[in-house]
């Protein structure tokens, strides 16, 4: 593929000027509390990115804050009417869309897509599918807690120790001797529930995860009681065996309300009537152990992902071993997207007998996507102190999923990605999909457009195709 040409650099990007502007106009609404507290925040956050937007570019967080800024505006425009008027909300609504919009411009113009991805569309269909991510990335920004003060400094001083210890076990260089292979579990507990008309079964049990005495914060993370207890979402037919799809969700899921719009019964269990499998990861849904799902994956302290990413290979190893004691050699896909398509890329080097494998948008390597967001303080003190991107890319080396060689059939194996994607480096599924020795698939589109598009589908269909479901042998058709 021949080298793209390079944009030519300019030094203002006067499209800032739009949300600037939308900003000084919902400023100018505040007259009294009410107006205040409506119009204030998508006001203070337009003028800030659109100024920063046209003078000092460069900042990956700019277009989120200002798509996040926008879908504020857009919301807070219908209460706003009883406060300022019709006109006037309205306005301010029209101006929430056109900024969501220059988000997805200014984002689709300022960042570079590698060769390895398809040139995305610049239509104002992509633009608003590309706002949409930004939206999301903003709002992720603003719920993430990074490290500072007193934890700062006592995480970076573990990841030397962390270093030291992976490196004298061998681990780095062997990881699957920090992994160990767990049993299926004894005892498991299963409660009836009923979401969108689907009914479907609460089960959980012992995880039974201990983490490595010999590793710095392992007691801290033991301590994380709520993750001591595997629990997932499961449908399944009655009658006769069926295929098993076991579905990861992404970063900050793990609840039935979104598992379920990602991975629709309508389409998986009812249409191509697989029995579906959505196992909950660490420090998600029902075992999250902060406010939000997800907190302290992917923010707190950052050495705590290798524990959160250890648990998970091992939780869901100890799923499919349950799996397997309850079915005789049953049959069994992994579909993942986002942090699932991490830890299905993670699954695979350790499990062979799964009938296909499919990394939707999938995230490989945490340290450039934490580090693309990471404020300039933080990430000026980290790397001073030696935990870099490199260094902290080595010390996750135990849990990437780049590391082992996928151990399943190289025809059963899929990735796709998103042209635009603004939440997962856009070059990341390309990763992969490299290491998988495979091609990946690519849908002109961002992150949280997949439930639109047709290439999620016809890749799990393809998957299933390959593996020899919807034969006489298997039936997972209705």
């Amino acid at each position: 593929m021949s080298p793209r040409p390079l944009l030519l650099p300019r030094q203002y990007q006067w499209w800032g000027l739009v949300p600037a502007v939308s900003g000084l106009f919902a400023l100018d609404l505040v007259d009294g509390p009410g107006s205040a507290l409506l119009a204030g925040p998508p006001g203070l956050l337009w003028l800030v990115t659109g100024l920063s937007m046209v003078l000092l570019r460069g900042d990956a967080r700019v277009t989120a804050y200002m798509a996040v800024g926008s879908v504020i505006a857009v919301i807070v425009s219908l209460p706003l009417v009883f406060v300022v008027g019709l006109l006037d909300a309205v306005l301010l609504g029209l101006l929430g869309v056109a900024s969501f919009t220059v988000a997805g411009r200014i984002s689709l113009t300022e960042q570079l897509t590698p060769d390895v991805v398809p040139e995305p569309d610049d239509d104002l269909q992509m633009q608003a599918k590309v706002g949409f991510d930004e939206a999301v990335m903003g709002w992720f920004l603003i719920a993430a807690r990074v490290p500072g003060g007193q934890l700062a400094e006592r995480m970076c001083n573990e990841a030397l120790e962390l270093g030291q210890a992976l490196e004298s076990r061998g681990w780095l260089e062997v990881p699957e001797r920090l992994h160990a292979v767990p049993d299926a579990p004894d005892h498991v507990n299963a409660q009836s529930g009923r979401r969108y008309g689907f009914d479907f079964e609460r089960i959980s049990f012992d995880s039974g995860f201990q983490p490595d005495a010999a590793l710095p914060g392992a007691e801290r993370w033991a301590g994380h009681y709520k993750t001591h207890r595997a629990v997932g979402w499961m449908m399944r037919h009655p009658g006769p065996t069926r295929p098993w799809l076991v579905c990861i969700h992404g970063y900050r899921m793990g609840e039935t309300w979104m598992d379920f719009g990602l991975f629709k019964p309508g389409l998986l269990h009812k249409k191509f009537g697989l029995n579906i499998l959505m196992p909950i990861l660490p420090l998600h849904g029902p075992r999250r152990v902060g406010r939000k799902s997800g907190d302290m994956y992917l923010d707190g302290d950052l050495l705590d992902l290798l524990f959160a990413q250890s648990q998970a290979l091992w939780d869901l190893r100890r799923w499919l071993a349950w799996l397997r004691a309850n079915e005789d050699r049953p049959q069994i896909g992994v579909y993942g997207v986002s942090l699932g398509g991490y830890n299905t890329g993670l699954l695979t080097g350790y499990e062979s007998e799964l009938d296909f494998a499919v990394a939707g948008i999938p995230v490989v390597d945490f340290a450039e996507t934490l580090w693309r967001v990471m404020p300039p303080p933080h990430r000026h003190y980290f790397e001073a102190r030696g935990l870099d991107q490199e260094h902290y890319r080595r010390l996750l080396r135990p849990v990437s999923p780049l590391t082992q060689p996928c151990r399943i059939p190289r025809d059963r194996r899929f990735v796709f990605g998103a042209s635009a994607d603004r939440i997962v480096p856009v070059a990341q599924p390309a990763l992969l999909a490299r290491h998988w020795e495979v091609e990946t698939r690519w849908y002109q589109g961002s992150h949280m457009s997949i439930g639109s598009e047709s290439t999620p589908r016809s890749t799990l269909e393809d998957a299933m195709r390959a593996a020899g479901w919807g034969t006489e042998r298997s039936r997972p058709f209705v």
